[in-house]
């Protein structure tokens, strides 16, 4: 039986340290990517490798289960086809710590708290947004800057990615420029005028 450590952070500038701290010395393999845990399997390069190399009766290994995913369906689906396969998955800290075999309340219960971590960021996102309509903040933003968008953006943010990293997951849905990128200044205002009315929010 191999350990295969794998190692994600959302961003760059994000620090990888003390995850391979945890998992270089059990580990005989470990893959890293930088990328949002809300992504598909496929879009995931590290973990992607991770399940190539693998073979059954290995054990993937992580610190925390959200080094998984941060969506729920997305890491319940890859647990299942590692199980399958008679891969087993070791969870070093936090909820579901352990090693596991077999789908568990634990493992899922502790999948559940990391997609509602992130879904509580969209929540506040939107109150912040509700309180500054309730003011007659509504003005100033550019056009191409929906609610929607700036819900996006403040949950990139809130993950680590800079404005120029944000840029590309946002489109516009409507009007002359449907279809591209809104521009940094665009969301840059966005994200001052939601931050603004955050502060108002108790």
């Amino acid at each position: 039986m191999a350990l295969v450590g794998l190692v994600r952070v959302s961003t760059d500038k994000q620090n990888v340290d003390r995850q391979h701290d945890a998992l270089d010395p059990i580990c005989v393999k470990v893959f890293e990517e930088k990328v949002s845990g809300k992504l598909a399997v496929d879009e995931r390069p590290g973990l992607s490798a991770a399940l190539d190399y693998l073979r059954e009766g290995d054990m993937l290994t992580v610190q925390e289960v959200d080094r998984l995913g941060r969506d729920t369906l997305t890491g319940l689906m890859t647990l299942a086809d590692l199980f399958e396969r008679n891969v087993a998955v070791k969870v070093l800290e936090g909820v579901g710590a352990g090693e596991h075999t077999e789908m568990n309340l634990l493992l899922e219960l502790a999948l559940v708290l990391a997609s509602e971590r992130r879904r509580d960021i969209v929540r506040k996102t939107k109150d912040g947004l509700d309180a500054a309509r309730a003011r007659g903040r509504v003005g100033g933003r550019r056009p191409v800057m929906t609610e929607a968008l700036t819900i996006q953006a403040v949950a990139l943010k809130q993950q680590g990615f800079t404005l120029r990293q944000i840029q590309p997951h946002l489109r516009i849905t409507e009007g002359k420029n449907k279809g591209k990128n809104p521009s940094i200044g665009a969301i840059s205002q966005a994200l001052r005028e939601h931050e603004g009315a955050c502060e108002g929010v108790g």
